[in-house]
């Protein structure tokens, strides 16, 4: 079909721009990929365009992997109505600021960060954990929610692409070898140091915490928030003791790395993360709520009030997960992935294909919303380009790698960016909008970049 293949995003994006409704635009773009597989196979109606739009939703349940993600989106919301209900949160701030531990608003981003980069073995785990810990501080402090999802999220993922002993790199290996690679492992390390969107991501994030220095619709949005927090500095629940936090937050970091380790068959890289992170989301929510009761301040009936309050904050998040993986299964049938990534090698100067690979993942993670979805689609292209070209394999792998995550961080229907205005407790779109100049900013020297280094590497 050629370009018709991006008709769904470009129905996606005009609808977000017109309406600002996300819901709608992956109902648009569905509806359009279906119509266009039902034009392309002779004998079909596109009147049937509905329907297969309605099958295409519901077959996302006949996926373990995608069921899992939604069970866990909607039970990470009772989890962290817990938190907040049970008075840990406020009282961990206060605990925290009276120690000397986070002073200032500096102290209180390096935490984020940090948390980052030491759970660097799950990306949902780096941004539910740093969120969960860092909200009160930041409020407490005048910071807004939409500063803490961007820290949050342009943290985790370009730490996970470059400390590769964990699931993504595993992911990367397996592309790798099952196309061919010769010696995958020294490439898979080589791409490190040639990881340029990675290392600029978090040299922005660092900048933006050290220097305190906001830009585009963030501005806007700290400078809103600092104004209620004078009106307004009163917590939002009662403190009470720090454990009612700390005890189910250990619980889910633990055992995420344990389920890790046991569905790995005792290799902790090689473990499930849907499945740990549900079991271990699921565990930590009967923790804190054995927790709550037994401090009699809390009924059962009470509890359960909360968890459900909790969930149908997350209903509109859910419906969005939802319908962006059945969006990237139609896209995926109708071929979008492979036409995208086959503009990147065609008729291009030899100093342009690396620039242009990742110019092609980014797109491709961006309209798909994955970026383990866009390697599967990428290494394919990029393997042939160097056993044909020669090109040096771990500067090529590392441009496919880089674009999926920046085209990931621009992304509104992708998985991190989602669970990212979740942990942080903010809109969305607004997560999107605030995020975008920075992750522009990134890809764009990227882009630069990969260009003057082939000068020297080609």
């Amino acid at each position: 079909m050629g370009w018709l293949t991006i008709l769904p995003q470009v129905v996606a994006i005009g609808v977000v721009i017109w309406r600002k409704e996300v819901i709608l635009a992956l109902l648009a773009a569905i509806f359009t990929s279906e119509l266009l597989l039902l034009i392309d196979a002779s004998g079909n109606s596109p009147f049937m365009a509905p329907i297969e739009t309605i099958e295409r939703i519901v077959n996302v349940f006949s996926s373990p992997d995608s069921t899992r993600v939604l069970m866990f989106s909607l039970i990470i919301g009772c989890l962290i109505a817990y938190l907040r209900h049970s008075g840990g949160v406020t009282a961990l701030v206060d605990l925290m600021i009276n120690k000397g531990i986070t002073k200032t608003k500096k102290q209180a981003g390096l935490m984020s960060f940090a948390i980052g980069i030491v759970l660097f073995v799950e990306s949902n785990l780096s941004v539910i954990t740093a969120g969960i810990v860092s909200r009160g501080l930041f409020d407490k402090f005048g910071m807004s929610r939409e500063r803490l999802a961007y820290v949050i999220d342009s943290t985790s993922a370009p730490v996970c692409i470059l400390i590769l002993i964990n699931g993504w790199g595993a992911v990367v290996l397996a592309n790798l070898n099952a196309n061919g690679l010769q010696n995958a492992e020294d490439t898979l390390i080589g791409t490190i140091f040639y990881n340029f969107y990675a290392w600029i991501a978090l040299a922005i994030v660092l900048y933006t915490i050290l220097s305190d220095k906001l830009h585009g619709p963030l501005k806007a949005f700290e400078e809103k928030k600092q104004k209620q927090v004078k009106d307004d500095p009163a917590p939002e629940f009662p403190a009470s003791k720090a454990s009612f936090m700390i005890v189910p937050l250990l619980s889910l970091i633990l055992l995420i790395f344990v389920f890790m380790y046991w569905t790995g068959d005792g290799a902790i890289r090689k473990g499930d993360g849907s499945q740990s992170i549900l079991y271990a989301t699921v565990i930590s929510c009967i923790v804190a709520y054995i927790m709550m009761l037994s401090s009699g301040r809390f009924t059962h009936i009470k509890l359960v009030e909360i968890g459900f309050a909790g969930m149908n904050e997350l209903l509109q998040l859910v419906s969005i997960v939802l319908l962006s993986l059945a969006l990237g299964a139609s896209l995926k049938v109708l071929g979008t992935g492979a036409f995208v990534a086959g503009i990147a090698g065609e008729n291009l100067p030899l100093i342009l294909i690396v620039p242009m690979l990742f110019l092609a993942s980014a797109i491709m993670a961006f309209s798909t919303g994955t970026s383990w979805g866009t390697f599967a689609l990428m290494i394919p292209i990029g393997v042939p380009l160097i056993q044909m070209l020669g090109l040096p394999p771990a500067f090529v792998i590392s441009a496919i790698l880089g674009g999926g995550v920046f085209g990931d961080h621009c992304s509104p229907i992708s998985d991190t960016t989602m669970i990212s205005s979740v942990a942080s407790g903010c809109n969305l779109l607004d997560h999107v909008r605030t995020q975008l100049p920075y992750a522009l900013v990134g890809g764009v020297l990227t882009f630069f970049v990969y260009i003057v280094a082939g000068l020297f590497v080609l």
